[in-house]
């Protein structure tokens, strides 16, 4: 049975916050349970559903209470400003006694603003299969990653399933005080507590938590690799416009710099680096010195080193299944293609490295393994020795032969050596191609500034998961918007006829 059909007949635990999402006037509070079931069973799944409704239960009805209790509903009370504070301790402990395959559905409107960055990386680490339901939907895309989301309302009509008790399950309901950690097996007993003195004095003495209480944000970094990662292969994608070779930096040292800090966490693979720059910029006995240590180099130009990074991680993820350890040397990946990568890492496990030349201001969503400074993972105050003063034609000699490839990723050719790969950066065709990128790109960025002044912004965020590549190419556009060109066009629509007629010339080009 293979994982996907086991978590379909694995154990469905809901959560469901009623302040939130309450149970809808002239609906019967009895369609809940039949309706969650049911929704889950037009999906193929048919294992057995636990639900839990969290809420300030002083303020529910008792007809309400009866019946969520009488389909086996479990009724937790909790102060409405601590709900989803206690809501989430309960998932991580349950996640830590149900582990996979398994399901798990939320019902909240507080997915993105409360619990998106930390179950993103929970489920970065441990895959759960995950439903979402809100009365109002997300006003931006979220990165953890949801099979399904529902509108709640929707849900609970959705449904032909019978709304009556079930015996099966009515003998499991529980009505439970938060507060004072008490189970009560009847609803009477249930409500006679929460109007005792002793409940509303242990709520005073003992609140629960009003903010979530996030368990990945003490993960630690650089940890020893596990069995699984150890002998795996390691692909780098190197930026070289964040992080270029340093001043007198001998570029052979690279590979074995960063081969020797993957030893130290215990990781032998075999490790192939890229690296993506402006190569008519970078000197030739670097571009020779990188070659002969068996990097790839990757000429790109800055609009869409980016779009070309991302293409190749892809490439390399289908042709290299995981187990395998992915590297991002580079300052920006997060904010270009981070989400994309939160995305596919809920589902696929490769192991993530990360480096950068300045420590990010908060920590990533997204959850790796290991992270240096970029200086210090060359160890540049240790390699004195390696220091090359000058470029010149007898150190490049001294270098040795090219064993890496020499790629040109703006007319998606490649050389094996160095001096054919120079030639080419200087041809008419190439040449070309870079005008037509930079013009799209510029003409692409007049486009979006358009609909800025108009205020009709283009959001980036709704594109999430359904348009990558175009949500890319508006992320990569945006950074290179330039007011000072903008009285230059007074139209739109010549903007955007050019923008299209570039974009077509681009598009012909790749697929050739």
């Amino acid at each position: 049975m293979s994982g996907k059909d086991a978590a379909k007949r694995g154990k469905i635990a809901v959560w469901w916050d009623m302040k939130d999402c309450p149970v809808p006037d002239g609906i019967d509070a009895h369609r809940v349970r039949p309706s969650i079931e049911g929704g889950f069973r037009e999906l193929g799944y048919s294992g057995p559903v636990s639900i839990r409704a969290y809420g300030d239960h002083k303020q529910t009805s008792e007809h309400q209470l009866r019946a969520l209790s009488s389909t086996g509903v479990a009724v937790v009370h909790i102060r409405s400003e601590s709900t989803c504070a206690v809501m989430y301790m309960d998932m991580v402990k349950w996640r830590e006694d149900n582990p996979p395959p398994a399901t798990m559905m939320i019902i909240t409107n507080q997915m993105l603003d409360v619990f998106n960055w930390d179950l993103s990386r929970l489920q970065q680490r441990t895959f759960y299969h995950l439903f979402l339901a809100s009365s109002v939907r997300p006003r931006a895309a979220l990165t953890v990653g949801c099979r399904k989301e529902w509108l709640w309302e929707k849900l609970l009509l959705g449904t032909t399933a019978a709304v009556t008790s079930s015996a099966d399950t009515a003998d499991d309901a529980v009505f439970h005080c938060k507060t004072c950690s008490l189970d009560c097996l009847s609803l009477q007993s249930f409500k006679k507590h929460l109007s005792t003195k002793n409940h509303a004095l242990e709520e005073v003495l003992r609140p629960q938590p009003k903010q979530l209480i996030s368990v990945t944000s003490k993960w630690g970094k650089n940890y020893a690799a596990t069995p699984e990662y150890a002998a795996a292969k390691i692909h780098v994608w190197w930026d070289m416009f964040c992080c270029p070779i340093p001043d007198g930096y001998d570029a052979r040292r690279v590979r074995p710099s960063l081969e020797g800090a993957f030893k130290e966490l215990g990781y032998s693979g075999h490790v192939s680096i890229t690296a993506y720059g402006d190569h008519k910029q970078t000197p030739e006995c670097h571009l020779q010195a990188l070659s002969s240590t068996g990097i790839d180099v990757a000429h790109v130009i800055p609009e869409v080193i980016y779009s070309r990074m991302s293409r190749d991680w892809k490439t390399w993820q289908d042709d290299n299944p995981a187990p395998a350890t992915m590297m991002f040397i580079s300052d920006d990946a997060e904010y270009f293609f981070g989400d994309t990568l939160v995305w596919g890492q809920q589902n696929n496990k490769y192991n993530l490295f990360r480096a950068y030349s300045y420590r990010p201001l908060k920590m990533s969503v997204l959850l790796t393994s290991a992270e240096w400074l970029w200086d210090s993972l060359l160890a540049v105050s240790e390699t004195k020795k390696h220091v090359l003063r000058k470029c010149s034609g007898s150190s490049i000699e001294r270098v040795g032969k090219s064993t890496g490839m020499f790629y040109c990723k703006v007319c998606f050719t490649k050389r094996k050596l160095l001096d054919k790969f120079m030639k080419h950066l200087w041809t008419f065709n190439h040449i070309s191609e870079v005008s037509i990128l930079s013009l799209s790109f510029f003409l692409l960025s007049i486009h979006l500034s358009n609909h800025f002044r108009e205020k009709q912004e283009v959001d980036i965020s709704e594109l999430g998961q359904r348009n990558k590549n175009q949500r890319l190419l508006y992320l990569e556009a945006s950074v290179f918007l330039n007011d000072k060109f903008l009285t230059d066009f007074t139209t739109e629509t010549p903007t955007l006829f050019f923008f299209s007629f570039c974009r077509k010339l681009i598009s012909q080009r790749a697929s050739g």
